[in-house]
């Protein structure tokens, strides 16, 4: 195996990623369609003691994790220009739910794909940001990835998302993408406008033998101005951002150093939104930041293993925060795999409001702990 592919055969579980799982279920005349899905179950407790400003449970949880079922195809037009689409969908598989069945359509994109010019796709999809920047750091099933303000795939994202990314230059391939937020049928703005609004993120990869290098951007646009005087009951952002109005820039770099040792280097940051804050926007929203991130992965046989500790320095705190993650995953068989991740988010001092109304300092330093397992078909 390749060095440049270890980061990506350990996030996997020991190798095992979705495309290694998937099922033909038709391949003729050049029409090709796979099938896959993971059904997975964990116990969980701990973690932050505080979710937009008011306190919450810690206590411990049987729960899904993420659970999911993909679909996807591809036909090859030329012999060099094929056409694919994917569909896949999340539902919760610890418990009956009859209100929504598949409870989200996950991703959803088609495009096509060209050894010589490169891939263009459109639909809903992950961040191209994190899928070649922060993808070194992007190991967990569940907690721990602290760049792209913790959202992962999230970032600007999943949904009227169009993107482009170059063919493998000799080490080298750009990315740019860009999502549509559509003005039709929201809340004029105070000064008559519902304009639609785009957020582009783009960036560069190079790897050469073990070393892997990323650099890139995320606009992070604030919708406010359309949704009028800073209302928030029509803003156009989910969780998708967090709509600071300000550019977020990143760099990764990793190294394989052989086949079952790999390690990693992160730095992220965002200017605050003073001009926002003052306005009387929420600290919390438009406070800037800068993330460094350390890390390594580790393969031993059918054991795998991540740990990774980050130094968050928020601009609106009087202290950083230290987080850090570790994971440990053993793979039963290739369809079978068992794991447990640790997280530690050093949220620092909170205030929580107590039965009586009482507002208390509280030092959250509860650590998140999962344990479970997946099952692939």
């Amino acid at each position: 195996m390749k060095k440049t592919l270890l980061a990506t055969a350990i996030a996997g579980a020991l190798g095992a990623s979705a495309a290694a799982q998937a099922a033909t279920v038709y391949d003729q005349d050049g029409t090709k369609v796979d099938l896959y899905g993971r059904i997975a179950m964990g116990i969980s407790g701990g973690g932050p003691e505080e979710q937009d400003g008011e306190a919450k449970s810690t206590g411990t949880e049987f729960k899904d994790v993420y659970s999911r079922l993909r679909l996807s195809g591809s036909h090859q037009l030329t012999s060099d220009l094929s056409a694919f689409a994917s569909v896949e969908w999340r539902f919760r598989g610890d418990e009956r739910d009859q209100s929504d069945g598949f409870r989200e359509v996950r991703h959803s994109f088609l495009g096509l794909r060209s050894d010589q010019f490169g891939t263009i796709q459109a639909g809903s999809f992950d961040s191209f940001y994190n899928t070649f920047v922060a993808a070194p750091f992007d190991v967990y099933l569940d907690r721990g990835l602290e760049l792209s303000a913790g959202q992962g795939g999230d970032l600007q994202a999943r949904g009227d998302s169009l993107g482009y990314f170059t063919p493998d230059l000799s080490g080298f391939q750009a990315f740019i993408m860009t999502k549509h937020y559509t003005g039709n049928g929201q809340v004029a703005g105070s000064d008559g406008s519902n304009s639609s609004e785009l957020n582009t993120q783009g960036g560069v990869k190079y790897e050469w033998g073990g070393l892997r290098l990323a650099a890139g951007f995320a606009q992070d646009r604030d919708d406010r101005a359309l949704s009028g005087d800073g209302d928030t009951r029509h803003n156009y952002t989910g969780r998708d951002r967090r709509g600071a109005d300000e550019n977020i820039y990143g760099a990764t770099a990793s190294y394989a150093f052989n086949d079952n040792f790999s390690a990693r280097l992160g730095y992220e940051t965002q200017d605050t939104n003073d001009g926002a804050i003052d306005a009387g926007g929420d600290v919390e929203q438009y406070s800037g930041y800068d993330t460094w991130g350390l890390g390594a992965s580790y393969s031993l046989g059918a054991w795998a293993f991540h740990a990774d500790v980050y130094r968050v320095d928020l601009d609106n705190a009087e202290e950083e925060r230290i987080a850090w993650a570790a994971g440990a995953y053993y793979k039963v068989s290739s369809n079978f795999d068992v794991f447990g991740e640790l997280h530690r988010a050093d949220q620092g001092d909170i205030t929580v409001s107590t039965d009586d109304g009482v507002e208390v300092d509280e030092n959250d330093d509860s650590v998140y702990w999962l344990v479970g397992a997946r099952y692939h078909f």
